[in-house]
């Protein structure tokens, strides 16, 4: 009789074509998620002279979805820890497919308000609950890297709106953009087929033969025995309430951190889609069409995310953080000087990289902080803390830039969060995190190297 440690299996095993399957249906979630959320914007002058509204009205049509996104990402996250990921999942993916076609039908703001806040609730709540489930899939040597690539998708959905968003709109109207977000709810059946379910839910709800698949799939290397026993540490035994379990085992204060590392990152990317082409517009710039700087605001973050989750493989993800906000304070500080039109598109860039790409690592980091059965409401929590941050940006900024200061001082104020965030990362206690707890619990020996000789401990 064995007993199987499923967090080291997962931590040990070789990346194959099982997490590369994972990878593939959780990359293309978010690369819905994010067409969901920047088919708003692409359309947003051609809805407001369909339905006569005028900016202050748009901007709460607009806003609509971030409070969805709130909401969602903190109820949904702590649903997937009760529910089971999988269904969580397809919840969000119908929520934000079907609410974002029916935003097409709407002809008045108040109806595309309210459908634009259940897409949202969809939008935000599908967010941490894919980052639990690739990192509590990805092998631990490659865990950020993986996350970050698959959340480089939200990148690849913006850019996909923005590149599909001009010809629909030309030539069938608004409406078609966000009747065609409706097409990702025809594949739940399969992503719920495709997807596995959580380990620690697997094993709280008995169905043990249903994780011994998942295992010999995760781990060819292990082959199923009468009488297995699978171990999980307490924090993921522990039944309800699990948002307590955020302040449990002395990670109280880094909670905190990270909520307000979550919420200075998105206060600085809303600020910067809200009002960087209005700042540059009125400094003299010529950014070219709005297309080009959506396209180079995501590149950058693309290359953001996928190079920080590198590092962050590599190096300690709490540093690299650091210094991916430091590179935030700098750039963003820096669109303020009047530079040459190709050093702007550099910095626009390196802002992406360093806002949205740092977001992405962030979630990576919320992802290994917390234990397995907790995962779904720590990244949940952190990121609806951080949305509150997302929808003050616009209303702070735009009372600024009302205000006629001088360029520089715009940008500061933008940068300005990218400090706190600095200073809130370097507060967390690294070694409260999961996955450094857990890798300093494991022997020497590897879960797949006990298997493969055929040992076990006894239950």
């Amino acid at each position: 009789m064995r007993s199987i440690d499923v967090h080291q299996l997962a931590d040990d095993a070789h990346l194959n074509r099982y997490h590369y399957r994972i990878l593939l249906w959780c990359a293309l979630i978010i690369i819905f998620d994010g067409y969901d959320l920047a088919v708003a914007g692409i359309a947003l002058p051609s809805i407001m002279k369909a339905m006569h509204v005028d900016a202050t009205s748009a901007g709460f049509m607009v806003s609509a979805a971030l409070f969805g996104m709130m909401f969602g990402a903190i109820a949904m996250g702590m649903v997937a820890d009760s529910i089971g990921r999988r269904k969580a999942i397809a919840i969000c993916v119908l929520m934000f497919s079907l609410f974002t076609a029916m935003a097409g039908f709407t002809h008045e703001p108040i109806s595309f308000s309210v459908t634009r806040f259940f897409a949202g609730v969809g939008i935000g709540g599908v967010m941490p609950i894919v980052v639990a489930q690739m990192t509590e899939y990805a092998p631990r040597r490659l865990r950020a890297t993986l996350v970050t690539l698959m959340f480089s998708g939200y990148s690849v959905g913006g850019m996909l709106a923005a590149l599909l968003g001009k010809g629909l709109i030309e030539t069938h109207g608004w409406q078609s953009v966000f009747l065609a977000a409706g097409l990702p709810a025809l594949l739940v059946p399969f992503a719920m087929k495709a997807l596995p379910e959580s380990m620690p839910f697997l094993i709280r709800t008995g169905r043990l033969d249903a994780l011994k698949q998942v295992l010999a799939r995760l781990a060819p290397e292990y082959v199923a025995q009468p009488g297995d026993q699978f171990a999980l540490p307490a924090t993921d035994r522990k039944p309800a309430a699990p948002l307590s379990r955020l302040f449990q085992d002395g990670r109280g204060v880094s909670t905190v951190m990270l909520w307000i590392a979550f919420f200075m990152c998105l206060f600085m990317v809303y600020a910067l889609s809200s009002w960087l082409t209005k700042l540059m517009a009125s400094a003299g710039y010529s950014l070219g069409s709005a297309l080009t700087f959506v396209l180079v605001l995501n590149f950058g973050a693309m290359l953001g995310a996928i190079g920080g989750g590198w590092l962050a493989d590599r190096f300690n993800i709490k540093y690299v953080l650091v210094g991916m906000y430091a590179l935030a304070a700098v750039s963003i500080t820096l669109l303020g000087v009047k530079v040459p039109t190709p050093v702007l598109f550099v910095l626009v860039g390196l802002a992406g990289a360093s806002t949205i790409g740092t977001q992405i690592v962030t979630y990576a980091y919320a992802g290994q902080f917390y234990p397995m059965a907790a995962r779904g409401t720590g990244i949940g929590w952190a990121s609806g803390v951080g949305r509150s941050g997302a929808i003050l940006a616009p209303i702070a900024i735009g009372m600024l830039v009302s205000l006629s200061l001088p360029l520089q001082q715009n940008f500061m104020a933008i940068a300005i969060p990218a400090v706190i965030a600095v200073i809130a990362v370097l507060l967390i206690d690294h070694k409260k995190s999961a996955s450094i707890q857990q890798q300093a619990a494991t022997p020497s020996h590897s879960a797949a190297a006990k298997l493969a000789n055929g040992a076990g401990e006894p239950a």
